[in-house]
């Protein structure tokens, strides 16, 4: 397997700028939308891909969720699958599948899949959760404690690639391939992927001191494996960028009320257009926490945006940076991600 380390700087190196020789990727939760259907979600995450994949992003995945009005992504793998067959060149992949939530044989089965129709695209990002509420558990036959099993979950999927499995059972077509494995570094993410000696994908933006704390545990104690000979980071949160500072903070707006209403409802509801977010009549509780969904992230125009990512990439020497933007305007979401590929410099901009 190549390194993720082996990689070229994307842009000219004498503007000895720390965004050239870093990647950017884009995670897309297939957001639904008031006034717009779940199927409508899935079919712009595949038009996102298009789109990302002719500006030059490295690779885009998509995200499991369960019983989520909000998100119509459900089957990553399935949906991977039809993001791969729309693109020819963008890595593609899941952030993630939710392992505690499959039998390791099965979503080896599914990665062995997609790897023998895109060869040499496909990613495998696993997490740890398990659903969100005890119904999602009961209906999935989970509960909170199977988590805890995630090393050794991940250990066995592992295993079905190498033909390793004590039972005699061979994952077909999985075994024998090389699907590049990613954890998603929640709780003791980053304690599992050192030890399994796997790169790592840590967020979020807005709690720095946190992320960096987890990234140095991770480099300190990272075990070099079959999968990555040394540590790979990847650090993703939201990025907005847009001609004016009001205009990027306002693709935050949807979001922010979303996690809001959710933290308030016990319900993540689709995204609301902006304005009429700013038209309500908040509680106080309610306020407090869309105010901080409003905070933290990396958000501005392209200077702005750029003199942050710049700073937050020295602080963390993070290899990639994973792009989890959501928001109810699509266009602006597109142009954002045009914008931001100007400021990284990424091969499929012009000029760039």
């Amino acid at each position: 397997m190549v390194s993720e380390q082996d990689h070229e700087a994307r842009r000219d190196p004498d503007l000895g700028s720390r965004l050239g020789s870093t990647r950017f990727s884009v995670l897309d939760r297939s957001r639904t939308r008031e006034g717009h259907d779940a199927p409508e979600a899935l079919r712009n995450t595949v038009g996102l891909a298009r789109e990302l994949e002719g500006l030059g992003y490295h690779r885009i995945w998509v995200s499991e969720h369960h019983g989520v009005p909000g998100v119509a992504g459900s089957a990553p793998t399935v949906l991977a699958a039809a993001v791969a067959a729309a693109t020819s060149s963008i890595r593609v992949g899941t952030g993630g599948v939710m392992l505690p939530n499959h039998q390791p044989l099965v979503v080896a089965e599914q990665f062995g899949v997609l790897e023998s129709l895109f060869p040499g695209r496909i990613d495998m990002g696993l997490g740890r959760s398990v659903g969100f509420t005890d119904g999602v558990r009961k209906a999935l036959g989970r509960d909170k404690d199977v988590a805890d099993d995630f090393a050794a979950q991940l250990d066995e999927l592992l295993g079905w690639f190498r033909g390793t499995s004590p039972t005699g059972v061979h994952a077909r077509p999985a075994e024998g391939l090389t699907v590049p494995p990613f954890v998603l570094a929640m709780g003791e993410g980053a304690t599992i992927a050192a030890r399994a000696g796997l790169p790592m994908v840590i967020g979020d933006l807005r709690n720095r001191d946190k992320m960096r704390r987890g990234i140095d545990h991770y480099r300190e104690t990272f075990r070099p494996s079959a999968w990555a000979s040394e540590p790979y980071v990847v650090i993703s949160g939201t990025v907005a960028v847009a001609e004016t500072p009001e205009e990027a903070r306002r693709l935050l707006v949807p979001e922010a009320w979303s996690m809001a209403y959710s933290r308030t409802h016990g319900t993540f509801p689709p995204l609301p257009p902006a304005e009429r977010v700013e038209s309500l009549t908040m509680t106080d509780r309610e306020r407090g926490f869309y105010e901080s969904g409003l905070s933290g992230h990396v958000v501005g125009t392209e200077e702005q945006v750029a003199h942050e990512l710049e700073t937050v990439i020295k602080e963390t020497s993070a290899d990639e940076v994973l792009v989890t933007t959501s928001t109810y305007d699509r266009e602006a979401l597109v142009d954002s991600y045009r914008r931001l590929a100007r400021v990284a410099g990424l091969g499929g901009f012009p000029g760039a």
